[in-house]
Formats: C-alpha cells, sequence, structure tokens
C-alpha cells in the first residue's frame, strides 16, 4: 500500500497537504511549517533528538521523502496508530488526529480541511485510514 501526501500549501505555521491511498485522494492533512532542514542528522540515527539549529521543536514538519510505516502502540495515545520510520531529524512521527498544528508535534494529522489553519473530522478520518491499512504488511508514505 502506498501513501502519497502533497503538501499544497506551506504557510509561516502550518502545511496543508492531500492524502492519497494508492493513488485516490483520502482526506487532508495538517503538519507544523515547512523549514529547510539539512538532508542528514546526526543525532537521530542513534536514537537521540536531533540538535540542528534549523530544527524548532514542536514547529517543524517532517522532510519530504519516503518512509516505512507499521502500526505500532503509542503509550500517549494508548492504541496502535501509523508510525514513520526512519525520519532524519525527528523520532516518533505518528499519523493521528488532532485539529491545529499545535497539535502536530511535527506529526502528520489528518482530516478535511474546511477551515483555515484547521483539519475537521479529525478522528473519524483517523478510525477510517486505520480501517483501510489494517494488517497490510508494506505500507510507505512519499512526502511531496
Amino acid at each position: 500500500m502506498k501513501l502519497t501526501l502533497t503538501r499544497i500549501f506551506k504557510g509561516p505555521d502550518y502545511t496543508i497537504g492531500k492524502l492519497s491511498i494508492n493513488g485516490a485522494y483520502f482526506c487532508d492533512t495538517l503538519e507544523d511549517a515547512v523549514r529547510n532542514l539539512p538532508p542528514v542528522c546526526p543525532d537521530t540515527p542513534q536514537g537521540k533528538s536531533c540538535t540542528c539549529r534549523e530544527k524548532v521543536y514542536a514547529r517543524t514538519a517532517i522532510p519530504s521523502g519516503t518512509y516505512k510505516i507499521t502500526m505500532e502502540h503509542s503509550p500517549r495515545f494508548g492504541r496502535a496508530l501509523p508510525y514513520l520510520h526512519d525520519v532524519p531529524h525527528f523520532l516518533g512521527i505518528l499519523i493521528h488526529s488532532g485539529n491545529t498544528a499545535d497539535d502536530s508535534a511535527g506529526c502528520i494529522l489528518v482530516g478535511r480541511n474546511k477551515a483555515k489553519g484547521k483539519v475537521l473530522d479529525s478522528r473519524v478520518i483517523l478510525q477510517a485510514l486505520i480501517e483501510r491499512i489494517g494488517k497490510q504488511s508494506e505500507i510507505t508514505i512519499e512526502i511531496r
């Protein structure tokens, strides 16, 4: 299964995108602001928090690229959520529910972009995404 997130608006405080599953539109996304990060982070491959000066903690979207996704238990949310592996500069990136960039902390929020700077119906959309992912063994997300 291939997810594709196409960023369509990059604002100073948030980023809006469209998420497709195997080429078909599924929902809208909300992320933190896109910043110019170095291509490689010396810290995150060792499981340490990023110390790059370009990254603003909990206010920076993940870099464009292709990432493997697995369903992993989140202690914060108390349930299994889509987890993105090997994201430079970031640890613990999930796809989860939320409404504004303040809810993101680098993660990808799903919903319907019917209000400026927000996604709505996030919990319902997240549950539908989890059901679509199901027990798929090979899931990737390409972020453009």
